[in-house]
């Protein structure tokens, strides 16, 4: 064998032992990652009891009591007049709640309830309200703060007046009439808020069925998030037992969901106003002889029975009161 036919085959014998030495000492095997049950990931801003949720403890006033209605017409230099000059209608409203303020996940458009409020108040002022409204999505939580920084000229966003918010803002006549109740799966055996005693209950901050969940004397644990989406995803989830607030926003969530329901009597009763700037009391009259036409004129009946009546029954607009 010549010296070089040598060398080669040593150097294959070498590769070949050095396989065989690595098929044969597998070594010490790594031992897998623990496993164990992965936690669903929470919403943002999880909190609890939440001591400036928009609660009713303030009963000084007659908070449904609104300014007298001064008909449609727009005054020079009247807030009415600079919205009209502006072009745009600016309005602070719900995004996530499904029949009363949601977006069409086909079209892009805001729809339900209260977007059709909006699109009335717009129509009385420019007309149509097609390119006239510009809908500002808001948390239940900023509702007060848009409308005292003047970054909205209404809210409409299941807004129920108490005398405490009235400090800050002005509201309209009562458009709407709701009452708490709670959302659970069908398999729960809760029928009533004593039967959620310790137990986690989801609201939106600083809204008035966060302050009656937390200061309940069944004690139910409250669970406070940005909106009410988030509540029905914690729900969803197992990471509450129940969702408590307006029957109106429970509709909806049971509706996108056939596994939930919702259960109980009312145990309050929220009436909705449309939020106004403090200081702006020529929009509020104007806000409610909009109201007063719509009541009316059928356009409540008609946006009731396309958004709400197959969930909730059939109902009748709510007499408004006046200072």
């Amino acid at each position: 064998m010549s010296r070089r036919g040598y060398a080669v085959r040593t150097g294959v014998l070498v590769v070949v032992a050095a396989l065989a030495a690595a098929c044969g000492s597998p070594g010490k095997p790594v031992d897998p990652a623990p496993v164990s049950n992965a936690a669903w990931p929470q919403p943002a801003h999880v909190g609890g009891p939440d001591s400036t949720a928009g609660g009713g403890a303030d009963t000084s006033c007659n908070p449904l009591a609104s300014l007298a209605p001064s008909g449609t017409s727009i005054p020079s230099g009247s807030t009415m007049a600079k919205i009209k000059e502006r072009g745009k209608l600016i309005a602070g409203v719900d995004q996530t709640t499904y029949l009363f303020g949601f977006r069409n996940p086909t079209t892009g458009n805001l729809e339900g309830f209260d977007i059709d409020m909006v699109n009335q108040i717009a129509k009385a002022i420019f007309g149509s309200a097609d390119g006239h409204v510009q809908f500002r999505a808001i948390p239940s939580s900023q509702r007060e703060n848009v409308l005292k920084d003047h970054q909205v000229d209404v809210v409409v966003r299941t807004y129920s007046i108490t005398c405490d918010r009235r400090k800050v803002v002005q509201f309209s006549s009562v458009y709407y009439k709701a009452g708490q109740r709670i959302l659970v799966t069908k398999e729960s055996p809760v029928r009533k808020l004593t039967d959620l005693t310790g137990k986690r209950v989801c609201a939106a901050k600083k809204s008035t069925s966060l302050a009656k969940i937390a200061t309940d004397p069944a004690k139910p644990v409250p669970v406070s998030v940005d909106n009410w989406s988030d509540c029905l995803v914690m729900l969803q989830q197992g990471q509450v037992e129940a969702v408590s607030t307006d029957d109106t926003i429970l509709a909806g969530m049971a509706a996108q969901d056939p596994t939930l329901q919702v259960v109980g009597d009312q145990f309050t009763e929220e009436n909705y106003g449309i939020g106004v700037p403090k200081d702006d009391e020529d929009m509020v009259k104007y806000v409610n002889a909009v109201l007063d036409n719509v009541r009316g004129n059928g356009a409540w009946q008609d946006s009731y029975h396309k958004w709400v009546e197959s969930s909730l029954g059939p109902a009748s607009p709510p007499s408004p009161q006046y200072q």
